[in-house]
């Protein structure tokens, strides 16, 4: 289970990361900060507390709250660039349909993604190599 969960937070920050750099081209300017922001993240959604910590309820709420913030930041940050920039809100808007989803999906829809992500890249594989 927690596996798969890491494999979809994985998607997910592969498509920001990728969604990111189609932002830069398109604006021909490097998002050093958004990047670095995405990347700490996509860090942080993705650490694997040690066996000898025990979080109870309140260290999780606080933890979440602090994830809450930094997607508040990432948030803030794409709701600019958009703002700023009508090719970023171009792309962003054409690309919704495969992001939003994901973003939005409860912890079974995004296993579900998950297997229908695997399935289409061995298919496109297979189309390739044929």
């Amino acid at each position: 289970m927690a596996e798969e969960q890491g494999k979809a937070d994985a998607q997910l920050f592969q498509l920001l990361s990728n969604l990111l750099q189609q932002v830069e081209a398109l604006t021909n300017q490097e998002e050093v900060e958004l990047r670095s922001k995405i990347e700490a993240l996509g860090l942080e959604v993705t650490k694997v507390p040690s066996n000898s910590t025990q979080l109870d309820e309140l260290e999780i709420a606080r933890e979440l709250d602090k994830l809450s913030a930094k997607l508040d930041d990432v948030d803030e940050m794409i709701s600019s660039a958009t703002a700023a920039d009508p090719q970023v809100q171009s792309l962003l808007s054409g690309t919704a349909d495969v992001w939003m989803p994901v973003i939005t999906a409860t912890v079974d829809e995004r296993r579900n993604f998950t297997g229908s992500f695997g399935d289409d890249n061995t298919r496109a594989i297979g189309k390739s190599s044929s």
